[in-house]
C-alpha cells in the first residue's frame, strides 16, 4: 500500500524560526506543515512575549530574500553603535565611560550592502506579526491550538500525532517549539546544560533625549545591564539580575523601579518611562546532545538556548533555518530522500560546530563578565581595551555579531533559494 504524506516536510514550532523556516522551504518548492501549542492569535499579543531581540544585519537578509524585510523594516531600529562597559557601576552614571570600553561602529565595516547597521533591534511581538502575515500570504497550512505527543518513524516517514487525536504525515519532522521540545523527547534526544541563578528583566522605556541608534551593555556583577535601542525613541531594558532579585524589581512600583534604573545607567539620556509591563526570564543554558534523528531534525531552541549575553540567541536559529532550508531545497531539486540521514548529516556538520561553540563561548561570557573579582575585573578590562584600539580585531568581532563570518547559508548572503 503507498503512504501519503500530509506535507513535505512537519514543522512543530511556529515561533519565530519556524515561521522563518517554512516561508523559506516554500520559497523553494517544498510543501511545510506548521504546528504549534498556542492559538496563533495569542503569539501577536503584546502580553505573549515582551522581550525585543538583536537582529544580526545577515539574519535581515535572510528576512529579505524571503519576502518579509519589507514588513519588518517599519519596526526595525538600525543599531549605528554599540558601547560596551566594564566597572562595578555603569560608565554613563558617572557622566562617560571608564577606561576598560568597547565602541564598535557600523562606519567601520566596509563591503556591506545597502550601508547595513551593525544590525537591528526589533520588539518580538512585532517580527511574530510580520511573519504571521506572511505565512497567511502564502497560503501556508498551520494547526494552532495544537499540542504534539509523540512522532513515529517507519520507513520512509514520520507520522506526527496530536494530543487531539489527529496524526499527520511527512517525509521529515522539524523540532522547532523552543526548549521543551515534543519533538525532541519524542527522538529520545537528551540535553545538557545548567541554570545561571539568574534572570533577564525586560521592559520596554520611552527616552526623553534621543537614543541615535546607540546600543548600550555593561558589564556588572550581577549580570549583563542593557539599554537596546527601539524605533519611536524608545529602548529595551534587559536588567540581569539574580534569580532571588528579579522578581522583587517586577513586583516594584513604575516610579520605585525608575529610581533603581536611574542610579544604575544614570540620566545621560534624560527622563525615561515605562510604556508596557515588566516580565521576567529564567536564563539557563540547554544544549541537544545531537541535532537529527532518522527522519527528524531539531533547529531554534530546540537545539541550543543560550544566556542573551551577545544578542544571539534568535541568530542561532534564524542561521539553523537558513541552513536547514537550503541542505532540503538542494536535495529535493536533485531527488533525493528530504527526510534520509544522508541529507540530513549535512545540516547537522553545517551547524553542529557554530553552535556547540557559540554556547560555549556565551557560557565563557557569562562566567567572565558576572564576576566581582578584582583580577579577573582587571584581564578582562585590559583586555576590552587591547581589542578597541585594534582595528582589524575590533571589525572581526562586529562581522561576527552581524553573522558575516564562516560558511553562509545562501539567504545570510541575500540570496533567494
Amino acid at each position: 500500500m503507498v503512504q501519503t504524506h500530509d506535507a513535505d516536510v512537519i514543522i512543530a514550532g511556529a515561533g519565530m524560526a519556524g515561521a522563518t523556516l517554512a516561508l523559506a522551504l516554500a520559497q523553494g518548492g517544498l510543501r511545510p506543515l506548521l504546528i504549534d501549542p498556542q492559538p496563533f492569535a495569542t503569539q501577536l499579543e503584546p502580553s505573549f512575549d515582551g522581550r525585543s531581540s538583536a537582529i544580526a544585519f545577515s539574519s535581515f537578509r535572510a528576512w529579505d530574500a524571503i519576502g518579509v524585510g519589507d514588513r519588518m523594516r517599519p519596526h526595525a531600529q538600525r543599531i549605528e553603535q554599540i558601547l560596551v562597559t566594564d566597572g562595578r557601576r555603569p560608565g554613563a552614571s558617572s557622566g562617560g565611560p571608564t577606561a576598560f570600553f568597547l565602541r564598535f561602529d557600523a562606519a567601520e565595516i566596509a563591503a556591506r550592502v545597502h550601508s547595513e547597521p551593525l544590525g537591528y533591534m526589533m520588539e518580538n511581538r512585532r517580527t511574530r506579526v510580520a511573519l504571521s502575515q506572511a505565512v497567511e500570504a502564502a497560503g501556508l497550512t498551520i494547526h494552532a491550538p495544537a499540542k504534539v505527543t509523540g512522532v513515529e518513524v517507519k520507513g520512509a516517514g514520520a507520522r506526527v500525532i496530536l494530543a487531539d487525536g489527529r496524526a499527520f504525515r511527512a517525509p521529515l519532522v522539524i523540532g522547532a517549539e523552543g526548549r521543551g521540545s515534543a519533538v525532541r523527547k519524542a527522538a529520545g534526544i537528551g540535553v545538557l546544560g545548567w541554570d545561571y541563578r539568574q534572570s533577564g528583566v525586560v521592559a520596554t522605556l520611552k527616552m526623553e533625549r534621543p537614543h541615535n541608534g546607540v546600543a548600550h551593555e555593561y558589564f556588572l556583577p550581577s549580570g549583563p545591564f542593557a539599554i537596546l535601542p527601539l524605533t519611536e525613541n524608545r529602548a529595551s531594558l534587559v536588567w540581569t539580575e539574580t534569580t532571588s532579585a528579579a522578581p522583587a524589581l517586577k513586583a516594584a512600583r513604575p516610579e520605585v523601579f525608575l529610581s533603581l534604573l536611574r542610579r544604575r545607567f544614570g540620566d545621560f539620556l534624560g527622563e525615561v518611562s515605562l510604556t508596557g509591563p515588566t516580565f521576567v526570564y529564567p536564563l539557563s543554558l540547554q544544549l541537544a546532545e545531537r541535532m537529527i534523528r532518522p527522519r527528524i531534525a531539531l533547529m531554534g531552541d530546540a537545539a541550543h538556548g543560550v544566556h542573551p549575553i551577545a544578542g544571539q540567541g534568535l541568530n542561532l536559529g534564524l542561521r539553523d533555518a537558513a541552513v536547514l532550508a537550503e541542505v532540503l531545497v538542494d536535495a529535493a531539486r536533485l531527488g533525493e530522500d528530504i527526510g534520509s540521514e544522508t541529507v540530513l548529516a549535512r545540516y547537522s556538520a553545517w551547524r553542529r560546530f557554530d553552535t556547540t561553540a557559540m554556547a560555549a563561548g556565551m557560557d565563557a561570557f557569562v562566567h567572565l563578565f558576572s564576576n566581582d573579582n578584582t583580577a579577573v575585573r582587571l584581564a578582562r578590562g585590559t583586555g576590552m581595551a587591547l581589542v578597541n584600539r585594534i582595528g582589524p580585531a575590533r571589525r572581526f568581532f562586529m562581522k561576527e555579531a552581524g553573522g558575516a563570518v564562516g560558511d553562509l547559508p545562501r539567504l545570510f548572503r541575500g540570496q533567494v533559494l
